[in-house]
């Protein structure tokens, strides 16, 4: 059959869309993002036996803790396991230790292991593998003092393909691994520590599964 011109350059208008289509485009589109906390509630989260530890505020999940209330540290847990991904999220840091794990296993009494990125004064920038091998890996403790952000909101980049892990503070990689020791898949979980009082607070928590 014949095809009109007009036909024809339609056609081409089409082909030529497909192939200057950006390679970035295309990387977006196969990505997965979505929220892990939806600001109103911890709907998708395994909280611990104490209910009072977790809660959410303003649109925000706070983990607050009292004088000798934890006798172990205590988690807010996804309730899936997630393999390769781009998580980000926001904290703001009171007191205490805190800390973000990733690919991480959860017991029958809660205790969490696997890595963390780690949130604390004197302790971000630091990789820290929770009932394992210890600290794993440590950015500079000035250079990451200087990134941080007092009492403010601080945003964590974490990454996470095959066995590589970087972690970006605030827009700086300050954590780079590759470590065969690593999980292929995990939960994902927020840290309130055992010891003194202590406040944390997240949002914007986000989620981008990759291939």
């Amino acid at each position: 059959m014949r095809k009109t011109p007009r036909l024809l350059a339609a056609g081409l208008t089409v082909l030529g869309t497909l192939v200057l289509q950006p390679a970035s485009a295309t990387a977006q589109e196969t990505g997965k993002s979505h929220a892990l906390f939806n600001g109103k509630d911890l709907s998708g989260w395994v909280t611990p036996d104490d209910k009072e530890i977790f809660s959410v505020e303003d649109g925000e999940i706070v983990g607050r803790t009292r004088e000798g209330q934890l006798k172990k540290n205590e988690f807010l847990v996804t309730e899936k396991p997630y393999r390769n991904f781009v998580l980000k999220a926001k904290v703001k840091y009171k007191d205490g230790n805190s800390g973000i794990q990733i690919r991480s296993k959860r017991a029958a009494d809660g205790a969490v292991s696997g890595p963390q990125a780690d949130i604390a004064e004197g302790y971000w920038g630091l990789l820290y593998e929770e009932r394992g091998r210890g600290i794993l890996e440590r950015y500079d403790e000035q250079k990451a003092k200087e990134l941080v952000r007092p009492g403010d909101w601080n945003e964590f980049v974490i990454t996470f393909k095959g066995k590589h892990l970087k972690v970006e503070l605030n827009g700086t990689c300050v954590i780079d691994r590759e470590d065969e020791k690593f999980d292929d898949e995990g939960i994902i979980a927020l840290q309130t520590h055992a010891g003194p009082p202590m406040e944390v607070r997240f949002k914007d928590i986000e989620i981008t599964e990759l291939d």
